[in-house]
């Protein structure tokens, strides 16, 4: 109890972040989908992946030094010293309000929380994602944070779109009251909703017709729209070539888009390829959102890694597959952005393990077993955490842009 109410007096004497516009924001994915049978839902070790054969999803193991014993759970793995490995739980509210004051603590402006279609299909699944959303909505308040809803697309199949993402949305709205929220992210004067998801060429079984009328749902519709809409698209979402498909409609569904936000995360590997692609786009991008009145926020990552989730789906990656280099990866991606133009940043992501992209704090002294973890290990924990919160004052021109990594 007293760390909270730590937390409250520390919250009232740092300003909050004012959550009207993304310009001069930078943001963080959110995926809040780490599950444990602590959790009573008979979901497992979802994303977690443990297994008794001592293997598990995530690339990277997180800090819980700082975590109360009710927010650790124990793991099927172990240290060295023989100690059992605990992780945390994304639904607990205790443990999303601390992520929260990491952010507020390094000027990490708010969230977009990841809400997958896929998960909405059953019950169970729904009801702990909508844990996880109060949890997120009650500590961003309380931090002074923002955030917003994000709906994944991948895995949806055709007609889900409808039946599926656009159902929910009302229960957003008329049962959850999303956009109650005092801490609400909202842009162009309107609330922002983003979906993710939009004109990959993988293969999708949804349409770009679907998707085009999600969009003028959320945009357009009396009831449940007139909202600012963010779209997440490929790589090639402008030349319709690489990842993005070969099709003009897609320029035609953006037309319903405020917001266009490329996916870079995988489009390469170290800073020489990150700054000759950006450079590559970044002006083309721009010009083309301005063109039509939308604005374009760029994605950044500080490295890549999923050598155990790919071990356990019978395939094999490189463990460490995008180096981090201490920060360069993810400083010089943001420099290049900032140099270019850009007004706004989208950090991909905040807790995400599977994929080795997390910014949060994230343990040096990691169990044994599995394929091995991504450690820095003359890095402090929160090393991601307050870069990030460097990035954004640099986008904010309060510090200099400069070619290194700023000093701490």
């Amino acid at each position: 109890m007293l760390i909270f109410v730590f937390w409250m007096l520390a919250s009232l004497r740092v300003e909050a972040a004012e959550p009207t516009s993304l310009f001069g924001k930078v943001m963080c994915g959110y995926q809040g989908w780490f599950v444990t049978p602590a959790d009573g839902e008979g979901m497992g070790w979802r994303h977690y992946g443990f297994n008794k054969q001592g293997q598990c999803h995530i690339d990277l193991w997180p800090d819980v030094s700082e975590l109360e014993a009710d927010e650790r759970v124990d793991t099927p793995l172990k240290f060295a010293d023989g100690r059992t490995a605990q992780v945390f739980r994304s639904a607990h509210p205790k443990t999303v309000r601390r992520h929260f004051e990491w952010m507020r603590e390094h000027g990490i402006d708010g969230v977009f929380l990841q809400r997958f279609g896929s998960v909405l299909r059953d019950t169970k699944s729904r009801d702990h994602a909508d844990r996880v959303l109060a949890a997120v909505r009650a500590a961003a308040e309380a931090a002074g944070r923002s955030w917003c809803v994000m709906y994944d697309l991948s895995g949806l199949r055709a007609g889900e779109i409808e039946s599926v993402v656009m159902q929910d949305w009302k229960r957003l709205r008329t049962e959850l009251k999303v956009l109650e929220s005092n801490a609400y992210q909202k842009h162009a004067g309107k609330p922002l909703v983003a979906v993710w998801g939009i004109g990959f060429s993988d293969d999708r079984d949804y349409t770009l017709e679907e998707s085009h009328a999600l969009l003028c749902f959320l945009h357009d519709n009396p009831e449940f729209g007139k909202l600012a809409v963010m779209a997440g698209v490929p790589w090639g979402w402008r030349t319709l070539e690489r990842d993005a498909v070969n099709d003009p409609k897609l320029h035609e569904v953006l037309s319903k888009a405020d917001v266009i936000s490329p996916w870079s995360v995988g489009r390469y590997h170290d800073v020489t390829s990150a700054a000759r692609m950006i450079g590559g786009v970044q002006a083309a991008d721009e010009a083309w959102c301005s063109e039509r009145s939308k604005s374009y926020l760029p994605v950044t990552f500080p490295g890549f890694s999923w050598a155990n989730l790919m071990q356990m789906r019978g395939k094999e990656a490189k463990l460490n597959q995008v180096p981090r280099l201490s920060g360069e990866f993810l400083w010089q991606q943001a420099r290049e952005r900032i140099r270019g133009g850009a007004s706004m940043l989208y950090v991909a992501m905040f807790d995400e393990m599977d994929e080795g992209t997390a910014i949060f704090k994230t343990a040096s002294k990691v169990p044994e077993g599995t394929l091995g973890f991504v450690t820095e290990e003359s890095l402090p924990s929160d090393h991601y955490l307050w870069l990030t919160g460097q990035i954004g004052r640099a986008l904010r021109r309060e510090i200099p842009l400069t070619e290194k990594l700023p000093a701490r």
